[in-house]
């Protein structure tokens, strides 16, 4: 009776040790995949957080290491700084056999395939994108060989390798497609495996006892590069076939030359479109601009005709205030220029600005400005209309180029070569683009000394920045009228912001100067379309340059300009195609452009303007 309690003491020890061994792993691993998932919620993980590729026609890069400093035996696959573990399959008491079973994991991955050591200098994280990209290319030259031999054969041809050939076409486009949708999953949760079976037992062995809820679906991802790589080694086998069926390399080679040709034909073709589609994305007009510009011109013509003047009207001919001038159709960007001049302005009631506008937009440009007048500052608007003087003192037409951009054959665009006509009483004036934000008081710059220069404007030749432009690149300088006047290496400026000192411009007769280059460039190309490079040309030696700070260009189509330039510049310019008020524009440049537009507007909140 005492031997049998003895052997029951004894027993039940052991089974508590047992149970209590049982309960500390499970728990260890429980622990351990919820420090897996804290470290994938967490922000100072890197990502992705396993990396294991497989490619079964070249060697598997897998990095191991155990932590024995600490003893613990869990198999650690390096990534690139992100630190995930997982759990050893089968665990071992003591740190020994540990050890032993590692080794004969890797003396077994020696037997089954090549593994190297990922080496220290080489990012992992960029290998299984690497490794894919490389197998696309890869199945694309074998399509692209494949439909060179298939063209060889006879029109309608039902052989059985010309069936075999379509058929592996088919089988590598299916496997490209889906090694597409691969790419797409979150690489958090993509494994690309190791041919090594010990680590692809593991993993199974992982996905059995349900410790990664993902693990399904990167085992599928495994299993589907295994297939593509067999897809890829049956083509293999098949072109070898059609290079001993049609061994004359020449005929290959003018097939391939035409396919080449007919390839870049078609890049050309989109690139074109691309760039058209780019430009009409720039200059289309949002359907709640169009709402607005209707509200507003019925409106205006229900006021009575003494209601639609403008007070203030004697500061628009006194050169002592502080004139601003924005040739514009666009009645939102107006508002912002104007808004935004008025708020950093130390003198707001100084401050007159002449908005010129085309005959459909004089209704609702006016009608916004006299129920929102901005301040103690004065605003007059005028239609393009009340110059048509112009024409007949300069004998020219309204249409400036042959161009199919409206941007280009506006009279608004050429109008800012009339400054000293448009304004005779003044002797200087700021002109703004309609695309721009002022940010700090640009009062100042009357007090500039100019030097006898007609022009104050930012330059752009830096060739280092992404607003760098020269002169040969807008003009035609293989010209001789043009070469024999003109330095293609004088620093150009930009439109955008610009000081014009009219008493200058008058005494040099730059308007004539303008129309002189304007005529010769219709009888032959002498520079692309547009006013800028006609610019260069009239103001070449009349013009002083400003600090960069006054005039930050870029918004428009650079999403990498510094907060702190854009912090210090006086005026922050949307040059491009990706205007603050269209959906393509640079969502994180569009608060500066949208804190000076009033949301709150019974109009714009009717017309669906919102931020």
């Amino acid at each position: 009776m005492r031997a049998f309690r003895r052997c029951s003491s004894i027993l039940i020890t052991k089974v508590s040790d047992f149970l209590a061994r049982v309960r500390r792993r499970a728990d260890a691993q429980t622990l351990n995949v919820n420090y897996v998932i804290e470290q994938e919620d967490g922000k100072s993980l890197k990502e992705p957080l396993l990396v294991v590729y497989k490619d079964n026609t070249s060697n598997s890069e897998v990095s191991f290491s155990s932590d024995e400093d600490k003893g613990s035996d869990e198999s650690r696959v390096s990534t690139d700084g992100a630190g995930f573990s997982i759990n050893s399959v089968a665990r071992s008491d003591t740190k020994e056999s540990t050890q032993k079973r590692q080794q004969e994991d890797l003396r077994g991955t020696k037997e089954g395939s090549h593994v190297d050591t990922v080496p220290n200098n080489i990012d992992a994280s960029n290998l299984p994108r690497r490794t894919l990209d490389e197998k696309l290319k890869e199945m694309k030259d074998q399509v692209i060989r494949a439909k060179a031999y298939l063209n060889f054969s006879p029109a309608n041809s039902s052989s059985h390798f010309v069936k075999e050939l379509k058929l592996r076409i088919r089988d590598v486009q299916r496997a490209m497609s889906q090694s597409t949708k691969d790419s797409r999953v979150s690489r958090r949760y993509t494994i690309f495996c190791s041919s090594s079976h010990s680590i692809y037992m593991k993993l199974k062995l992982l996905q059995n006892q349900k410790s990664f809820p993902q693990l399904g679906e990167i085992i599928l991802i495994c299993d589907t590069d295994s297939q593509h790589s067999l897809k890829m080694k049956a083509m293999d086998s098949t072109l070898l076939k059609a290079s001993r069926i049609y061994p004359d390399c020449s005929a290959m080679v003018k097939k391939l030359r035409a396919m080449t040709y007919n390839a870049e034909e078609q890049v050309r073709t989109h690139q074109t479109q691309e760039s058209f589609l780019k430009e009409l994305g720039g200059r289309t007009i949002p359907k709640g601009l169009h709402c607005l510009s209707m509200r507003l011109t019925a409106e205006y013509y229900a006021l009575e005709p003494q209601e639609r003047e403008f007070p203030n009207k004697y500061k628009r001919r006194d050169p002592d205030f502080y004139h601003f001038a924005v040739f514009s159709d666009n009645i939102l960007a107006c508002s912002v220029v104007v808004n935004s001049t008025v708020s950093t302005a130390r003198e707001p009631g100084r401050i007159v600005f002449h908005i010129v506008t085309d005959p459909l937009n004089f209704p609702s440009i006016s009608m916004w400005f006299l129920s929102n007048p901005p301040g103690k500052a004065t605003v007059h608007v005028e239609s393009t209309d009340s110059y048509q003087w112009l024409y007949t003192k300069y004998n020219v037409t309204t249409k400036k180029e042959a161009s199919v951009d409206p941007r280009y054959t506006s009279e608004l665009n050429h109008l800012r070569f009339y400054l000293p006509d448009l304004f005779p009483n003044l002797n200087k004036i700021i002109l703004l683009d309609h695309d721009v934000v002022v940010r700090k008081d640009l009062t100042r710059l009357w007090s500039m000394k100019m030097r006898g220069r007609v022009n104050g404007a930012v330059q752009t030749c830096d060739e280092g920045e992404l607003s760098f432009r020269s002169m040969d690149m807008f003009i035609n300088f293989t010209d001789p009228v043009l070469a024999n006047k003109f330095d293609s290496k004088t620093c150009t400026w930009a439109f955008g912001m610009n000081l014009f000192n009219l008493q200058q411009w008058r005494r040099r007769c730059l308007t004539q100067v303008y129309h002189k280059y304007l005529q010769l460039g219709k009888d032959r190309p002498l520079w692309r379309a547009g006013s800028l490079p006609i610019g260069w040309i009239t103001f070449y030696g009349h013009t002083v340059p400003l600090n960069k700070k006054w005039h930050l260009l870029g918004l428009g189509y650079d999403s990498n300009v510094r907060k702190e330039d854009i912090e210090q510049a006086a005026v922050i310019h949307y040059d491009g195609n990706l205007k603050p008020w269209l959906d393509i524009g640079v969502e994180k440049y569009k608060f500066y452009w949208q804190k000076h537009v009033k949301y709150e507007h019974p109009f714009l909140q009717s017309c669906n303007i919102h931020e």
